[in-house]
C-alpha cells in the first residue's frame, strides 16, 4: 500500500531544521578551535543575510539566526568579511588586540582552525554511523559467490559459484558488501577482479552491464551490475569499540566513494546531471524524515560527510581554499598579498555561484519532467 508523502511545509522544515543542525556542527567547529587558541570571534551566524534574532556573550561574540536559512558562518576579529579574508589591519593595533587577532596567529594554528570546520563534519558522521551500528548491528557475509546469474557481467566473464573475491581494481575485499561498494561507481565499465578458486589465483577483467536506480522526479541515476549473489548474511552484535570502529570504516568508504564520483564527473564518466541542489536535496530530507526519526538522522550523517568533503575542496571562499593558501604561505615564507588573496575569493565565488546555478538547473529540470 503506497503512504502519502510528506507536505511541502514539513519538508522545508525538515530541510531547513536538518540543514541548520549540519552548519551548526561545522562552524562549531571552527568556533571551539579558535577559541581553545585564543582568538577574538565576533560574530556566530546560523544562516545569512539580516538577523532574526541574537545575542551577545560575555566574551562579545554575536549569537545569531539570520534570515537566509542557506549556510552560516564564523566571523573572527581581523576579518574583512564572513569568507574569513584578510581586513584592512591599522599598522598601530595595540598588542592586546593583535594577540586575539585571527590573522596574527601562527600559521599552523590558523589551518587548524579553518581544518577543524570539516573535520567535525566526518568525525559527526562518523559517530552517527557508529551509533547505528552498535544500537542495531551489523550484517556481514564472506565475499564468496553464492549464485551466478546467467547471461550477466559475471557470467561471461567466466566468474563460478564457491570464488572467494579476493581484491576488485588491487582493493582489497574483507567482505562481500565491499564489492557492491566498489562495482555500482563503473556502470558498463572494465574492473579487474582477483578471485581464489580451489587454490589458485585467478585474474577475471569484467565488463560491468549497467543498471538503473529512479528517484519521485524520474531522474534514472546508472550504477554497475556484476550478476552474483552473497552466502547468506550473519548479524554480528558489536560492542562500543567495535562499533566505532565500523563508523570510521564507513566514513573511509563513502567518502572514497564521493571523490571517486567526482572524478569521474570530471573526467566526463559521468553526467553533472546526477549533482542534486537544494530543491532535490530537500525532498530526499523530507522524504527520511517523513519514513522515521532514524532515517533523518542516517540522512544527516550522509550530508555532513558530504558537506564537510565539499569543503575541503581547493577552491577560495570554502576551506579548502583557505587550507591552499596557507600552505603557499608555508611554502613562500609570507602570506599572499591582499590583491591576489581577494583576486582568489572572486574567483572561487563564481566558481560557487556557477555550480549552484548548474545544480538549481538540474532540480528545475527534474522537476519539470
Amino acid at each position: 500500500m503506497e503512504t502519502e508523502g510528506p507536505g511541502l511545509l514539513f519538508t522545508i522544515a525538515a530541510f531547513v531544521g536538518g540543514f541548520s543542525i549540519l552548519v551548526f556542527i561545522h562552524e562549531w567547529g571552527h568556533y571551539a578551535v579558535a577559541r581553545l587558541f585564543g582568538v577574538k570571534v565576533d560574530t556566530f551566524s546560523i544562516g545569512m543575510g539580516r538577523e532574526v534574532i541574537g545575542r551577545t556573550d560575555k566574551n562579545g561574540t554575536r549569537w545569531k539566526v539570520s534570515i537566509l536559512p542557506l549556510g552560516g558562518y564564523v566571523k573572527f576579529f581581523g576579518d574583512a568579511s564572513a569568507a574569513s579574508n584578510p581586513g584592512d589591519i591599522p599598522e598601530g593595533m595595540s598588542a592586546e588586540d593583535r594577540a586575539v587577532c585571527y590573522h596574527f596567529k601562527p600559521l599552523w594554528q590558523r589551518a587548524l582552525i579553518v581544518f577543524a570546520g570539516p573535520a567535525i563534519n566526518l568525525i559527526a558522521a562518523a559517530l552517527v554511523f557508529a551509533s547505528f551500528f552498535y544500537s542495531y548491528g551489523i550484517g556481514i557475509s564472506e565475499p564468496v559467490i553464492e549464485t551466478v546469474v546467467e547471461d550477466s557481467a559475471a557470467f561471461e566473464a567466466g566468474l563460478e559459484p564457491g570464488d572467494r573475491i579476493l581484491s576488485i581494481n588491487g582493493e582489497e575485499i574483507e567482505r562481500f558488501s565491499d564489492v557492491g561498494g566498489i562495482v555500482r561507481l563503473y556502470p558498463g565499465g572494465n574492473i579487474t577482479m582477483l578471485v581464489e578458486r580451489n587454490g589458485r589465483e585467478l585474474s577475471k577483467v569484467v565488463t560491468l552491464g549497467i543498471a538503473y536506480m529512479e528517484d519521485r522526479f524520474g531522474n534514472r541515476y546508472p550504477y554497475g551490475r556484476l550478476g552474483i549473489s552473497s552466502p547468506a548474511v550473519e548479524r554480528v552484535e558489536l560492542g562500543p569499540i567495535g562499533a566505532l570502529a565500523e563508523g570510521g570504516r564507513q566514513t573511509v568508504e563513502m567518502t572514497d566513494t564521493i571523490f571517486t564520483t567526482l572524478g569521474q564527473m570530471i573526467m566526463g564518466l559521468r553526467s553533472v546531471r546526477e549533482l542534486g541542489g537544494p530543491a532535490r536535496i530537500a525532498s530526499m530530507v523530507g522524504e527520511a524524515a517523513h519514513i522515521s526519526a532514524q532515517n533523518f538522522i542516517w540522512l544527516l550523517a550522509l550530508l555532513s560527510l558530504n558537506l564537510g568533503i565539499l569543503n575541503l575542496l581547493p577552491i577560495p571562499v570554502l576551506d579548502g581554499g583557505h587550507l591552499l593558501y596557507y600552505g603557499l604561505e608555508a611554502v613562500k615564507g609570507s602570506p599572499l598579498s591582499k590583491k591576489a588573496q581577494e583576486a582568489g575569493f572572486v574567483a572561487g565565488f563564481a566558481l560557487m555561484v556557477i555550480f549552484m546555478l548548474l545544480v538549481t538547473l538540474n532540480d528545475l529540470q527534474s522537476m519539470a519532467l
